[in-house]
């Protein structure tokens, strides 16, 4: 019993000088991504909305952005049939979330975060554009069958941040903050009681159940999934090629939208499917080769 409240202890102090080091940093990367979404003024959705068949090259561009609720944008395109799914999936894959603001604040190598985001852009754009030529093929030549335009639901999402982006910011450095501090306090528990050796034999040495499993915590539609897998791999828990599984199946809330507002059921779960196949399949491909080692560089 005097053991466990040591490494209780030792868990909480760990924890309160993570999250010490951290969050100036979050704050001060929030409030320059949102200050740079302000001043972009939709610009992005426009032009993701007018790509047509380039779409997925424009889609896996502007998903690499720091932007507040893109995917949940390109969601709505995608319901209002605006956008193809390979524009869909290519936004999906390319984009972060929370990727970047933890990965900087963590003092990350600015290398190691380039690569990571040139991988999920060049991945994004590949598989946006074979899942529609594959489409094409299904369709034998039929015309898509889009219809107009509905509203952006991500302004019925709330993931406009207004004209207030220092307050905004402030509420998602405040937000990220707690959830760090109990993750990072769970995290640091259990490396504390199971042994850091013994949970890296069980992730790192396995490349496909790593990568499986990160893409099964990427599709929890929350953004807390991506803070908990880069916070995974900052420590050394999990490998570049588990990172991006996680992180290329994870869409923030654009996957709960698509399953609120798309119809059929059997058209989301094809996406979501699709999605997982490729980020499970692209990252135990990154970890069986010289990537995933060139990356973690």
């Amino acid at each position: 019993m005097h053991d466990f409240w040591h490494l209780l202890g030792h868990s909480v102090l760990h924890t309160l000088e993570d999250i010490a080091k951290v969050v100036p940093f979050l704050f001060l990367t929030y409030l320059l991504m949102e200050f740079l979404e302000h001043k972009a003024g939709g610009a992005p959705e426009r032009w993701l909305r007018g790509s047509g068949k380039v779409g997925p090259l424009v889609g896996g561009a502007l998903g690499v952005l720091p932007q507040c609720g893109f995917s949940a944008a390109a969601t709505g395109f995608y319901t209002g049939r605006m956008i193809t799914t390979g524009t869909l999936i290519a936004v999906y894959l390319s984009t972060s979330d929370e990727m970047l603001p933890i990965l900087i604040s963590s003092g990350a190598p600015i290398p190691t975060i380039l690569k990571l985001l040139a991988t999920k852009l060049v991945i994004g754009i590949g598989a946006g554009f074979a899942i529609d030529g594959v489409i094409r093929l299904i369709r034998k030549g039929k015309p898509d069958e889009q219809e107009p335009g509905i509203e952006e639901l991500c302004e019925r999402e709330n993931c406009d941040c207004g004209d207030r982006f220092v307050l905004s910011a402030l509420k998602h450095t405040i937000y990220i903050t707690v959830f760090l501090l109990i993750f990072t306090f769970v995290l640091n528990l259990g490396i504390e009681l199971i042994g850091e050796e013994n949970i890296k034999s069980v992730v790192l040495d396995r490349p496909v159940l790593g990568s499986v499993l990160a893409a099964l915590v990427g599709l929890i539609p929350n953004c807390a999934s991506s803070v908990a897998l880069t916070s995974l791999f900052v420590d050394g828990v999990i490998s570049s090629g588990a990172l991006l599984s996680g992180l290329m199946v994870n869409a923030g809330i654009g996957i709960a939208i698509l399953f609120r507002n798309n119809r059929p059921v059997k058209d989301s779960l094809r996406v979501v499917g699709i999605l997982f196949g490729v980020s499970v399949f692209c990252g135990i491909l990154i970890d069986l080769t010289p990537l995933g080692a060139w990356i973690a560089m």
